[in-house]
Formats: structure tokens, C-alpha cells, sequence
């Protein structure tokens, strides 16, 4: 029996990787291509649920996480960006 584990996958360039984070996870990997860091993402994601399980925090650390348990598995909560800016002193 599996359930799915949903998150939300953010991309961006850092140097020359891209570098794409599992939100609200808190994963991260990296790749040479925005395709194949969300590619490396996954993989990292199931290696971190799977180790989860194994040591038996895998509730505890998805309601941390701020996740709600459904029928369908483990429903992430909304996750809300904006583009936001900072002054820096000149």
C-alpha cells in the first residue's frame, strides 16, 4: 500500500546549477538543468520519506511540517510567494 506525499517544487539558477527545493519538505537537490534538478528533487524526496518511515517519524515530522492527513495521502499546505525586495545601504 502507498500514499502520495504532495509538495510544491521550486526552481532557480545559482552559478551554473539549478537548484530546486521540496516545499514545505525543506528538501533541496540540485542539477545541471531546471529539468534535472526537479528529477534529482525526486529522487531526494523519496530517500527523505523513506528514511522517515523507516525510523518511525513519518506522521510527526509531515504534521510539522504543516500537512493534513486525506484519503489520497498527505496533503501539503498552500504555499503563497511573492516577489519581494530589500533596500540595501549604500
Amino acid at each position: 500500500m502507498s500514499a502520495q506525499v504532495f509538495y510544491d517544487a521550486c526552481v532557480w539558477p545559482e552559478g551554473k546549477v539549478y537548484v530546486a527545493a521540496a516545499r514545505p519538505l525543506e528538501v533541496l537537490s540540485y542539477g545541471d538543468s531546471p529539468k534535472q534538478a526537479r528529477q534529482n528533487l525526486q529522487e531526494a524526496v523519496k530517500l527523505f520519506l523513506s528514511v522517515i518511515k523507516d525510523e518511525g517519524t513519518l506522521d510527526e515530522v509531515l504534521i510539522e511540517a504543516g500537512y493534513s492527513k486525506t484519503a489520497a495521502g498527505w496533503e501539503a499546505p498552500a504555499v503563497s510567494t511573492r516577489r519581494m525586495a530589500s533596500s540595501l545601504p549604500v
